[in-house]
């Protein structure tokens, strides 16, 4: 007599919508992100980066003597709005199938994660944000130039008359591995201190509080590669000095800011850095993951 064997059905690995709907929603999320909080910790990361003898509360202070509260949105209209609304719509929606496709092959939540946010970064520097940064980083470092009333379109024309479009996506290569090793420690790392939290129970919901903090410790710790950072705004500074060697690549502006600034020249601004990858993250990993969640389960109540 044959004996049944139960056989635990197989779980099923739901894939996260990703439609046209997430793209608008990743767009929506960043544009909130940087019109609140996340551009004036973008301004004072930027200007310690470039100017790496300042300290937090120069630069504050610098900052707000070139043009008051105003002067910490520098760049806002119209650089970081277009950023914003195309380098999130890009982060949600690459993310997202690389995260789903992982998971697939077997991967762990962590490394889908991970694996996830590497692709969405690479894929955010190379489609939306070389140009927009250096725009941006314009704003902040023209003012210690020579031609600091020019405005930042005659800066724009100039490059692009001079270098063309690789000028003006000078730098692009510090974006992209800023980027990519940003956006996998921070999904990687969440989706660790997620599982943490859980413990043996696998399945259960977490707590908003949990992934709160979950996000903002990946945020945090993402931080790490300041260096990239330092390294990015130092190609697309404005910023004029005779010892400053001109058509900076990784390595030549890497020396530069070593010789000029030693070993802790590569972390200036990071502490504003922090706190705009908790807000950024928070934003984007534990803001998009609860609508993105809440727009997946209301086809579903509705059947």
């Amino acid at each position: 007599m044959s004996q049944a064997m139960s056989v635990a059905p197989p779980v099923e690995i739901e894939k996260k919508a990703v439609s046209f709907q997430n793209i608008l929603l990743g767009a929506a999320i960043q544009t909130f992100e940087v019109s609140t909080l996340g551009q004036p910790f973008e301004v004072v990361k930027t200007h310690m980066a470039a100017n790496r003898g300042d300290s937090i509360p120069t630069s504050l202070s610098k900052t707000y003597a070139r043009g008051g509260v105003a002067g910490f949105y520098q760049g806002l209209i119209p650089w970081a709005w277009i950023e914003a609304s195309t380098k999130g719509g890009v982060l949600m929606f690459v993310s997202s199938e690389i995260d789903y496709r992982a998971r697939v092959a077997g991967l762990s939540n962590s490394w889908s994660g991970l694996l996830g946010g590497v692709g969405g970064g690479v894929a955010q520097a190379y489609t939306t944000m070389g140009f927009c940064t250096f725009m941006k980083t314009v704003e902040v470092t023209r003012h210690k130039s020579a031609d600091a009333s020019v405005s930042t379109w005659r800066i724009a024309y100039d490059v692009f008359q001079r270098e063309g479009i690789r000028g003006l996506n000078r730098g692009v290569s510090a974006v992209a591995l800023r980027q990519m090793t940003n956006w996998g420690s921070r999904f990687g790392i969440s989706r660790v201190t997620e599982s943490m939290f859980r413990g043996q129970d696998t399945t259960r919901k977490l707590e908003t509080w949990e992934r709160l903090s979950a996000s903002a410790i990946g945020g945090a710790l993402a931080c790490w590669n300041q260096p990239l950072e330092v390294i990015r705004v130092e190609m697309q500074s404005q910023a004029k000095a005779a010892d400053r060697p001109a058509n900076l690549n990784l390595f030549s502006a890497a020396k530069y800011i070593y010789q000029k600034s030693g070993l802790l020249g590569f972390y200036r601004g990071v502490t504003p850095r922090v706190g705009l990858s908790v807000y950024l993250t928070v934003c984007m990993v534990f803001g998009g993951d609860s609508i993105k969640a809440y727009f997946s389960e209301k086809p579903k109540a509705n059947h």
